[in-house]
């Protein structure tokens, strides 16, 4: 057994040392890499106006918590947080120092099940999110008399691969389990591929921290698909340990 994990950055290679360190071998492979997004300009003026702040990923926080510190502006102590995910959670927590509300199941429809995001009539709530994703919560926050306001605080560019030679690599190192954490690096990647390629591919057991990106992947090809309900590397890690005993 072994395994191609997707996820970029540090995340992706501390995933890639955690499973090394109960002896699966992994590859990693990034498929985009994260850089500040330019809505982060005056957010250090505007974000003590909201009432709720919701960030959907790590990246979000960290792009955020960076740009706070380089302008000596801290985050605002009056204001509800809220995460997607219970890491997100975590690490947003750690940098406000605040009580963050989050969903067991790290998704969109669990998380405005929250009970702050119950009531919001008239709130002004911020969104701190990448290029595009998670309309989900725009929308209904909006349909529930929110004033809503998205800040792009991070962006994703693509990493461009070489499948045809790739491909035959992880073929050769037997590839049995594949790590992918959203559902842009999903289409991202199969699109990179040759149809001989996606055959190969779809073989693969592939783990995925939501309902939706298991859809997703179920309707492109994918035979064996794992939700792992979260994005987490220590939930993806222990998911990929029964798999190395069953193997």
């Amino acid at each position: 057994m072994a395994v191609l994990v997707t996820r970029p950055g540090q995340q992706g290679r501390s995933l890639c040392e955690q499973l090394s360190g109960i002896g699966i071998a992994s590859y990693h492979q990034p498929l985009i890499e994260i850089q500040p997004g330019e809505q982060l300009l005056g957010l250090e003026v505007s974000i003590s106006q909201f009432n709720i702040i919701i960030a959907v990923s790590q990246h979000a926080v960290t792009a955020t918590d960076t740009h706070l510190k380089q302008q000596g502006q801290n985050w605002p102590t009056n204001s509800i947080y809220l995460a997607v995910g219970q890491k997100t959670a975590h690490v947003l927590s750690k940098a406000t120092q605040q009580k963050v509300h989050y969903p067991q199941v790290s998704d969109s429809e669990h998380l405005l099940q929250q009970e702050p995001l119950c009531s919001i009539a008239n709130k002004k709530i911020l969104i701190l999110r990448g290029n595009g994703g998670r309309e989900l919560i725009f929308d209904t926050l909006v349909a529930r008399g929110a004033l809503v306001e998205y800040r792009e605080v991070y962006k994703r560019e693509n990493l461009a691969f070489r499948s045809d030679l790739l491909v035959p690599i992880w073929q050769n190192e037997r590839i049995t389990q594949l790590v992918i954490t959203s559902s842009g690096q999903l289409s991202y990647f199969v699109s990179l591929l040759t149809d001989d390629h996606k055959n190969w591919l779809f073989t693969l057991h592939l783990y995925v921290p939501s309902e939706r990106i298991a859809q997703q992947a179920r309707e492109v090809g994918f035979q064996v698909v794992t939700n792992t309900f979260s994005a987490s590397n220590k939930v993806l890690l222990a998911a990929l340990r029964p798999s190395e005993t069953g193997q």
